[in-house]
């Protein structure tokens, strides 16, 4: 039996093509539905992992209210990416089933003040106590970290020396550094993460180690997702050392996924 001529070149050209084109056979799209919290950090990496792999991200953005009602009616999703103590809520309260789930960001709490103004010592629990006591009024936010921080002033019996020079503000990406930029609020306690790209305020440092709680993120994808694998080359990407600096100087760290 003789092969036809143009059935041999269209079999050697479509060879060379992919020979050429590794990632054509395994490019995916990748649909992300994400906290708002870390859009600064994936913003700055997605671009980065398109080029290195040929997958392509569409990502959007929502609140924690917002991502609920859009995995109840079904939005498509191959990870989705939420606050951990939150996430938990939504896979609790959900049907959604899970091929797997994995932390993959956090960030610690940290203190700013207004941009010039002198920074108050917080190196210890007891410096720390003493800034807090000393200060005109505090900013917190009613978010995850808020509420941590509420526990640490009844911790340190103080909660109710703070009682009137508390300013709390809506929780979401810088709030509290809003609120000291603008005067509000003489120091601003918040995830470094969401202090990080405000403008107008310095950064004083992390609160002491003692009093710590690492703010962390999780990845879940779902057992219907259409491109699993792809979705977690996404999370192992961001431990990369392309990847990890953009993500430190957002003021969040990496976890390495496996």
């Amino acid at each position: 039996m003789t092969i036809p001529r143009k059935v041999i070149a269209a079999f050697v050209t479509g060879l060379i093509c992919t020979c050429s084109s590794p990632n054509v056979l395994s490019a995916a799209e990748i649909t992300i539905l994400s906290s708002l919290n870390v859009q600064p950090e994936m913003e700055a990496v997605i671009p980065h992992f398109e080029r290195a792999t040929g997958h392509r991200v569409s990502i959007s953005y929502a609140t924690s209210p917002d991502f609920l009602k859009r995995v109840q009616d079904g939005a498509r999703m191959d990870m989705g990416i939420l606050f951990t103590e939150t996430m938990d809520r939504l896979l609790s309260s959900t049907k959604i089933e899970v091929g797997s789930r994995f932390d993959i960001l956090q960030s610690g709490i940290g203190a700013v003040v207004r941009a010039g103004a002198p920074k108050p010592d917080i190196s210890s629990v007891a410096a720390f106590k003493t800034t807090l006591v000393a200060t005109k009024s505090v900013a917190f936010s009613r978010g995850p970290t808020g509420v941590y921080m509420v526990t640490v002033l009844e911790r340190l019996g103080i909660a109710g020396q703070l009682t009137a020079k508390t300013i709390m503000t809506n929780s979401g990406i810088g709030s509290v550094g809003k609120a000291v930029a603008n005067g509000d609020a003489e120091l601003g306690i918040h995830g470094t993460y969401e202090l990080l790209s405000v403008p107008g305020i310095d950064f004083v440092g992390p609160i002491p180690a003692d009093l710590q709680k690492m703010m962390v993120y999780s990845a879940v994808i779902p057992a219907r997702a259409q491109v699993p694998e792809a979705a977690r080359s996404l999370a192992k990407f961001l431990s990369s050392e392309i990847a990890a600096p953009l993500i430190r100087k957002k003021g969040m760290e990496p976890i390495a996924v496996r």
